[in-house]
């Protein structure tokens, strides 16, 4: 039997008003809740500080991420004049409106100061959770945002602006109730990103202790691994490396095989150069020894990027040199760019490279182990992005 909350959402999404509902400008709202201007639950707070030279400034995050300290190399302006700043209070940018750069200031930044493109408020008879959540939804400052003043990259809202935008506020119980919820799923997400962060922490140490050249003797996986035995091999004499022969305007939205390019995520495309297990790594561009790819499928990939493939399998296990490719290539670029000039990855930089090969077995075992370390961090992304999901279903279903 259908619910009565799905009942009234099924009537609101048809129109129909529910008994105990209203019709307004923002939609149907239950009965009790009010529109107003933010004038009636925000004031502006302007308690003098000092001047930027010596002032302790506080900055506020785009895309709702928080209020932070502001850390500058060379101090401010004497002329310039700051105005202090209180926990709770909410402030945003003038200039980034566009941008949800909204927040409230936490207890430790109680005392901060910033200038009047920063302004900050006092909040009555609202809460500050359930009003944050509410302005940080893409159909209030987008559209609001959009009615400033200036450019699409400049437009600024003024204090007098921001308080006339109406809001919907239920009575002050509901606003916490649902405050409390939203923010029992912010936790969720919060203790997720701690794990994840964890584990991303414990791979790098894996990473470092497993592959690093100290000729240490251990075991792993009941295998005794002895580095004191391995060998170095240039990455040219094990592998095939070759570059593309495609470029972006080659890629279809839906095409049916991967595309690698010169960035993070693959395009799409209907073709594929390669059939088999190999390693991509960006030759020119922002992710220059950064982006790295292990695939071990049909693909095709960019002409300026490299694909290493084909290993020497009485030598090299393909997902071992890749983590070893990981850990140490990005710092050879940056070595040799350095020494060279040069903000792209040439043919010797991969080729001439030496890695260390221990015995297929050891090899096998490392691999295992950063293998298994991998998917649990994807594991735990997929769960952060699910509860993110939800989160913004709970927004959609508590506030519209």
């Amino acid at each position: 039997m259908m619910s009565k909350s799905k009942q009234r959402i099924d009537l609101i999404r048809k129109g129909i008003i529910p008994d105990g509902y209203k019709k307004t400008k923002a939609g149907i709202i239950p009965a009790d809740w009010e529109i107003h201007p933010l004038s009636q639950h925000l004031s502006e707070s302007r308690i003098p500080g000092s001047n930027g030279s010596i002032a302790k400034k506080l900055s506020v995050k785009l895309w709702n991420k928080g209020v932070c300290e502001k850390r500058e190399v060379h101090s401010g302006s004497e002329s310039t004049k700051y105005y202090k700043r209180k926990k709770g209070q909410f402030i945003y940018s003038k200039l980034d409106f566009l941008n949800c750069a909204f927040g409230i200031i936490p207890e430790e930044l109680d005392g901060y100061e910033s200038t009047i493109d920063l302004p900050c408020f006092d909040l009555s008879d609202v809460n500050d959770y359930y009003f944050l959540s509410y302005i940080t939804q893409p159909k209030f400052y987008s559209h609001y945002g959009m009615l400033a003043d200036g450019g699409r990259k400049a437009r600024r809202v003024d204090p007098e602006e921001m308080l006339s935008f109406p809001l919907v506020f239920p009575p002050l119980p509901e606003q916490q109730k649902i405050a409390k919820i939203l923010s029992t799923q912010d936790k969720v997400i919060e203790l997720k990103e701690k794990l994840l962060e964890q584990k991303q922490i414990q791979k790098k140490w894996l990473m470092q202790k497993l592959l690093s050249n100290d000729g240490a003797i251990f075991t792993l996986g009941g295998l005794r691994i002895d580095k004191s035995g391995w060998k170095k091999e240039k990455l040219g004499n094990i592998t095939e490396i070759s570059t593309g022969n495609k470029d972006t305007q080659d890629k279809i939205d839906d095409g049916e095989y991967p595309f690698y390019v010169r960035s993070p995520i693959p395009e799409r495309i209907n073709s594929y150069s390669y059939d088999g297990e190999a390693i991509l790594t960006a030759g020119d561009g922002v992710g220059v020894g950064k982006v790295i790819h292990y695939v071990n499928g049909k693909f095709d990939f960019h002409q300026r990027v490299y694909k290493i493939s084909d290993f020497d399998k009485e030598l090299a296990l393909g997902k071992y040199v890749y983590y070893y490719f990981v850990e140490y290539f990005y710092d050879r670029v940056k070595r040799m760019s350095a020494k060279n000039s040069v903000d792209s990855v040439r043919f010797d930089m991969i080729s001439g490279m030496l890695i260390l090969l221990p015995p297929l077995p050891e090899q096998q075992a490392i691999a295992e182990v950063l293998s298994t370390a991998d998917k649990e961090i994807d594991l735990l992304k997929s769960e952060i992005e699910q509860e993110k999901l939800k989160k913004k279903s709970l927004m959609q279903l508590l506030l519209t």
